[in-house]
């Protein structure tokens, strides 16, 4: 496709901010045999937004007939509007346009401040390259270029009073149009190329300059005071500010569900969970840093593989992920299931619980058993058979295990394995209660 029209489309603006006298004239296209309607990424958005801001979409359907069966003629785009003829399948043909509000003063005084704060943007703005993102960034910056609902108004001498299969093959034209030259879509909102490139090269400059001009007069501002000198001498310091308020829960990561094919071998649904976790475990941190007394907080240790396997899926990952953390967890989906019930009860230390057996020797054997005597009255007492630092009762299904901190944890046996019941306590009595189903 070439534009027919490169004189006017390469000539001044009279208006110095780029509208009014730019137009553009497109050939009429081929119909799209044996392929996608578009083959960009601004072609494919821009047929996004006009479908799903569509209010009759039999009007879209019939539209998309004519445009398949190439009955669009020469395509005029100029700020505000386009313009063709398009033939009914009986070769009736009607003066169609569409009409897209123009972007005013203020909004493209916002795009080109936002091109120029991104080195990125300017650069493959100025290479005559629209990457996508830039919709992203604009609207961030209160500018939107993609049409939204009731911005498409359509005018065709077919007396329709809404859209009709004339202007919609009309729209969807627009978007082959985008394949060969996303600027149409700025000329659209009222910007001509040339005068675009122009104010973004002007505002380059003068912002290189400004930035050049802020160094030198750092260079030529006399050197301050060092830290060890201002407290030497005494210097009275402001207070620091307060400490911001804590987030009322952890937030949300960016999706990676978007229309851009995912890099080969990318895990999307992996890696956005592992994004959700980043930020759970952030906010936990952040909690614990915000606490009064932090800094009396026992310090993390590094977590192994497998644990860190086990803590991954009690945050519910799904079943895909969950069987993939089990691989790597070598335990099996009914041993991942009963390690993370252990997770959940006290992490790291009910892990070690679940998994390892230690036997406590003089002063630790002491403690506990002081502490079993402690607990129930002599006629209250459950027999206990004790191997190692479990002990359960005997005739029934319930069992403590003894932490090397001297914490008891209740387990309680299920489908014939023993299962945790609970978090630790001092209190083997408190523990039992738990593993027996009371309180």
């Amino acid at each position: 496709m070439r534009d027919i029209h490169d004189d006017a489309y390469g000539a001044p603006d009279d208006d110095p901010r780029g509208g009014g006298t730019d137009e553009r004239t497109f050939a009429p296209l081929a119909p799209p045999h044996g392929r996608g309607f578009t083959q960009s990424w601004w072609g494919r958005a821009w047929l996004k937004a006009l479908e799903d801001t569509a209010l009759d979409l039999q009007q879209l359907k019939a539209g998309r007939r004519l445009a398949r069966a190439g009955a669009v003629g020469a395509v005029t785009v100029r700020p505000g509007r386009i313009t063709a003829v398009v033939k009914d399948r009986d070769g009736t043909p009607h003066r169609s346009d569409v009409l897209l509000q123009e972007l005013g003063p203020g909004a493209w005084d916002r795009f080109l401040g936002m091109a120029i704060e991104r080195a990125g943007h300017i650069a493959a703005l100025l290479d005559r390259e629209m990457p996508p993102h830039l919709v992203e960034d604009a609207a961030a910056a209160g500018v939107e270029l993609l049409p939204g609902i009731g911005d498409l108004e359509p005018e065709c001498d077919c007396d329709a009073w809404d859209h009709c299969g004339h202007t919609a093959a009309l729209c969807y034209q627009v978007a082959r149009l985008l394949d060969e030259d996303p600027f149409v879509l700025l000329l659209m909102r009222g910007r001509g190329e040339r005068a675009l490139l122009d104010e973004l090269q002007a505002r380059s400059v003068a912002a290189a300059d400004a930035h050049e001009a802020r160094e030198d007069a750092q260079d030529a501002a006399p050197e301050g005071v060092g830290a060890d000198q201002a407290y030497a001498d005494g210097a009275i310091l402001p207070p620091l500010p307060d400490l911001p308020p804590l987030p009322v829960e952890p937030g949300m990561p960016p999706t990676l569900d978007t229309e851009a094919e995912a890099a080969p071998g990318l895990d999307v649904p992996g890696v956005e969970f592992l994004a959700a976790q980043a930020a759970v475990e952030a906010y936990r941190l952040l909690t614990d840093a915000l606490a009064a007394g932090h800094e009396r907080l026992p310090v993390d240790e590094e977590l192994t593989r497998g644990e860190d396997a086990v803590r991954l899926a009690a945050g519910r990952p799904g079943e895909v992920i969950e069987a993939r953390l089990a691989a790597v967890s070598e335990r099996g989906r009914e041993g991942l299931a009963l390690a993370v019930r252990a997770w959940t009860y006290g992490g790291r230390a009910a892990l070690h619980i679940l998994e390892e057996e230690w036997t406590p020797q003089d002063e630790a054997l002491a403690r506990a058993r002081a502490a079993l005597d402690a607990a129930w009255d002599d006629d209250e007492r459950p027999a206990l058979r004790a191997a190692r630092n479990r002990w359960t009762v005997v005739g029934a299904d319930a069992q403590l295990r003894h932490g090397r901190d001297g914490r008891w944890w209740p387990y309680r046996k299920e489908r014939g394995r023993w299962t945790p019941a609970g978090p630790a306590v001092h209190d083997p009595a408190t523990a039992l209660a738990v593993a027996s189903g009371g309180e």
